[in-house]
């Protein structure tokens, strides 16, 4: 598998880079997980604009999902070729809606589902292509989710938004590459089921036993440095953090 990191700053785009969104490639198969903020912008430097196979949305706030109204209007009104079939799209409860409400112009209420192929996404195992998906309900203030993606006896597990909890202590365990959000600062903010701290994204690796640990979702306020400091205080193995155009061989 390969990663290349689309977009990696949290809450919303920094000078540097979009917001949250990372394709995962093999076999010829693109996955893009998540779009958020100016996702759409950057990602046409890695891939065609009509070339992907299918997106997960962890889930629905701005951040993590926005972009898909300007996909939208790129597939939908797609000049040359005509309209585009349907893209599968993985994402909670509700996507659909939440992308039509925030597109608010739609031509009809179903309009996103003549270009978006939308399925709702529980705890569960299933397969996205060449990929073996398998999908935790992770702590966060709206329905969301992690995702551990394996193929050819790989895997990359990615946290999406969350607290600490148990449920992706579990989806990493072992994994190959570990993209956890790191938000928050040790001994700054301590809001509970919100987001990671560096430190904690770093014990989660550890606990797990994943072998590579990649920081991500810092927000432009948030001092990267210190919370690659602090995981690198409770995780041994090597830690890196997420940079846009930045790729892993998995």
């Amino acid at each position: 598998m390969k990663l290349t990191v689309v977009g990696c700053s949290g809450s919303f785009p920094s000078a540097e880079s979009a917001c949250s969104s990372y394709l995962v490639e093999a076999d010829g198969f693109r996955l893009l997980l998540d779009m958020g903020n100016g996702a759409l912008g950057e990602l046409q430097r890695h891939c065609g604009l009509y070339d992907l196979d299918a997106i997960f949305l962890s889930h629905l706030h701005a951040d993590h999902c926005i972009d898909m109204c300007a996909y939208f209007v790129a597939r939908y009104y797609r000049y040359d070729g005509g309209r585009c079939d349907p893209l599968p799209v993985y994402g909670p409860e509700g996507t659909e809606h939440r992308l039509t409400t925030a597109y608010a112009d739609t031509p009809s209420a179903s309009s996103m589902s003549e270009v978006f192929d939308f399925h709702t996404v529980k705890p569960s195992t299933f397969e996205i292509g060449p990929f073996t998906v398998h999908t935790e309900r992770v702590r966060h203030p709206v329905e969301a989710y992690g995702i551990r993606v394996e193929h050819g006896g790989k895997s990359l597990t990615y946290s999406g938004d969350t607290g600490v909890t148990p449920a992706l202590d579990e989806l990493a365990r072992d994994t190959d590459l570990f993209l956890c959000e790191a938000a928050f600062t040790h001994g700054k903010e301590s809001i509970p089921d919100l987001h990671l701290n560096g430190r904690e994204a770093g014990q989660t690796a550890a606990r797990a036993g994943a072998r590579r640990l990649v920081l991500t979702h810092i927000p432009p306020w948030t001092d990267p440095e210190v919370n690659l400091r602090d995981a690198r205080e409770v995780f041994t193995g090597p830690v890196h953090l997420a940079a846009p155009r930045q790729t892993y061989e998995i």
